[in-house]
């Protein structure tokens, strides 16, 4: 919602000033559906960049594991998140080298509608 009116915004502004907003750059602001992305660079020394798409405002959270399923850190904690594209930095400076999971989990902010979303993917940390 917050985007829509941000965009219309915008939109008001460039029909103002005689700039063009075509429907095709309108329809590419926001996401059409949940995803997340592999992280990249993979294999990764120290640090990597986690992306995701929120095609609607949601409550997110982002967490690493380790090999054995334990928590290395949480880069997104319950958060409430607009819809749009999201890109988060991983720094595994102080971890050793091996393989490890990120997980997004993604909940509805509006408690009337179900709608949850969750992926798992993995990334390889090589010192």
């Amino acid at each position: 919602m917050h985007v829509s009116l941000i965009s219309d915004d915008l939109s008001r502004i460039m029909k103002s000033t005689g700039g063009e907003v075509s429907d095709e750059y309108e329809a590419n602001i926001l996401p059409n559906e949940f995803a997340l992305y592999q992280n990249y660079p993979n294999p990764f020394n120290p640090a990597t960049k986690i992306s995701f798409d929120l095609p609607k405002d949601s409550r997110v959270n982002l967490v690493v594991y380790d090999l054995l399923g334990r928590e290395v850190t949480r880069l997104v904690n319950n958060e409430f998140k607009v819809a749009g594209k999201y890109t988060y930095d991983f720094n595994a400076a102080s971890l050793s080298s091996g393989v490890y999971f990120y997980r997004l989990v993604v909940s509805s902010s509006n408690q009337l509608e179900a709608g949850r979303f969750s992926e798992t993917k993995r990334m390889v940390l090589l010192k």
